[in-house]
């Protein structure tokens, strides 16, 4: 297929002006001041090897050859076709960075098994890296499964299970990490980096690079997506220099680099932005979900990152601003009386999150509901008294006023006494059908003993009594009721009555993102308390795992 016609930000033209700056000098009388010499037959034996031996192995073009796209034969021919003046090949390093779903993967494992069988290099040593094995293992498997489409390369290559061989010529092509368990006596031609953006250390990039002083043309590539903007990363750093090389702020003519991004000044949600940023626009990346993903992100402050950084290849910063208090409050813009708003929940169905902050510090527990109405929330609030007294007299009043109003429960002294939260789930779970007691494990453990000791709740499914499941802080457990927690705010979903203490931890949160575009709240970066916000999370999480639909009314079934 052939990519439509796009527009081509500035770094991507950059590299090709390069070429074009460094042909011309080579064609010049005496040719190239430093002996470059670009052969087009050496690129374009990298372009014919893909295109004849690699077949693509997922999706609508499963089975079919893999046919390059012209961006991608430009880097190969580009890539490979320089030399210099010994006749070697010129570029050491290759730092490729488009928006993903353009094929990197795939072109990195052709790269792969080309370095590995077509490159002549005896005994050739291929590898896919990164800090940890499973991820180096992506890329691998990507080779892996393009050779077995592919009765070409079947003929003289062996797919085995921790690597693959060209027994010809020696060569093999292998995942490695920082925790496989050699690294030792490596002698690598080339080395693989899928998604260098993602590496949380330098260190498996300088162990491939620097045991590569043997070999006559090793090779390190680099194919990513932006990331989280961290200056002490490795694909930071590759990424901050490739811009200063097309920039011409550094001279380096062994470092090969291609950027596909917007321009600075481009509506990130133009079309404009989004071919310049994806060069597979109408290929692989199809322009009506480009634009589904740019709305998304418009609605949604927490999908902008992830929107920028995997769509537009753009690198952002971890910390996301999160719930608009705006959006807040319209979701319940004409609260009721606390006790009538309960009331009318009294014997439905629900899950539960608690938030099991230090005895020194706010506790939450947050009772979810899925009901015709939306997601509707019944809160509580402990607090030390002496906090509260401490606060005060500090000229921030709000516990105290919250306390009188009846938003807080405040435990006698300077610290929480948990019977005061026991004694509220007992009497929570006589109103209310509560099948799951989501809790953090860290910190929660003895309070949950005490309630399943005291028949207040269990730990497998009775069908009467809430089931105490643990819930974990991190992206795993947190991501996807994190997001979906604010689709409910932003569609007006949610169901608050004008709670208080919820608006204020509303207010306080902050998000932060990790480089796959996973989401969590951060209670260090949070402006304030969020324990009511990561209590409600926790309930979601639940309800996503067993949806209100799935629980049946004679009892529950863990799902």
């Amino acid at each position: 297929m052939t990519a439509q016609s796009r527009a081509i930000g500035r770094y991507e033209r950059l590299c090709y002006e390069r070429h074009e700056r460094d042909l011309a000098l080579s064609l010049q009388q005496g040719g190239h001041p430093k002996g470059l010499r670009f052969v087009p037959q050496l690129g374009e034996r990298v372009v014919q090897f893909v295109e004849r031996f690699c077949k693509h192995h997922k999706g609508e073009w499963a089975g079919r050859p893999l046919i390059l796209e012209e961006w991608q034969r430009r880097i190969l021919r580009i890539l490979f076709g320089w030399v210099r003046a010994d006749g070697l090949r010129r570029f050491r390093t290759a730092y490729i960075e488009v928006a993903r779903k353009n094929g990197k993967s795939l072109l990195a494992s052709g790269l792969g098994l080309y370095l590995m069988v077509g490159d002549q290099e005896p005994g050739a040593e291929v590898y896919s890296f990164a800090t940890k094995e499973d991820q180096a293992r992506l890329l691998w498997l990507e080779a892996g499964k393009t050779v077995n489409k592919s009765e070409l390369l079947k003929r003289h290559v062996k797919v085995l299970a921790d690597s693959i061989t060209f027994d010809g010529a020696g060569a093999f092509f292998k995942p490695l990490g920082s925790d496989s368990e050699t690294q030792d006596g490596l002698n690598p031609h080339a080395g693989l980096a899928d998604e260098l953006h993602a590496h949380k250390t330098r260190g498996m990039w300088d162990v491939i690079q620097s045991g590569m002083g043997a070999r006559r043309e090793p090779l390190m590539v680099a194919i990513t997506t932006a990331g989280v903007f961290r200056p002490e990363s490795i694909g930071w750093e590759k990424h901050d220099y490739a811009q200063k090389v097309l920039d011409g702020v550094f001279e380096d003519d062994a470092f090969f680099a291609f950027i596909a991004a917007p321009d600075a000044g481009d509506d990130p949600f133009s079309e404009v932005a989004q071919q310049k940023a994806n060069p597979n626009w109408g290929v692989s990346v199809k322009p009506a979900w480009l634009r589904e993903r740019a709305e998304e992100a418009r609605a949604l402050p927490s999908a902008l990152n992830e929107y920028l950084r995997k769509h537009l290849n753009i690198w952002s910063q971890q910390s996301t601003a999160w719930l608009s208090l705006d959006a807040w409050t319209a979701c319940d813009p004409a609260p009721i009386p606390r006790a009538e708003f309960e009331k009318a929940l009294e014997g439905r169905t629900c899950r539960a999150g608690l938030d099991l902050s230090s005895k020194l510090d706010l506790t939450a527990l947050v009772l979810e509901f899925e009901t015709e109405r939306g997601h509707e929330l019944v809160c509580r609030f402990w607090l030390p008294e002496d906090r509260a007294t401490d606060e005060e007299a500090k000229g921030r009043p709000h516990y105290a006023q919250w306390a009188r109003e009846g938003w807080l429960a405040l435990t006698p002294g300077n610290a929480i006494d948990y019977d005061f939260i026991k004694t509220e789930v007992a009497a929570l779970a006589k109103r209310y059908r509560i099948t799951e007691l989501a809790f953090d494990p860290w910190g929660s453990q003895k309070l949950v003993n005490d309630l399943v000791k005291e028949g207040i709740a269990v730990l497998e499914p009775d069908g009467a009594k809430p089931v105490c499941v643990e819930c974990g802080q991190g992206y795993k457990s947190m991501s996807e009721p994190t997001k979906d927690f604010e689709v409910s705010v932003v569609k007006g979903r949610l169901r608050h009555n004008g709670h208080p203490v919820l608006r204020w931890c509303a207010n306080n949160v902050v998000v932060v993102a990790d480089e796959a575009g996973n989401l969590k709240p951060n209670k260090a970066k949070a402006s304030g308390k969020i324990d009511g916000i990561v209590a409600a999370i926790m309930a979601r999480s639940r309800s996503i795992v067993a949806p209100e639909e799935e629980v049946p009314q004679g009892g529950f079934t863990l799902l």
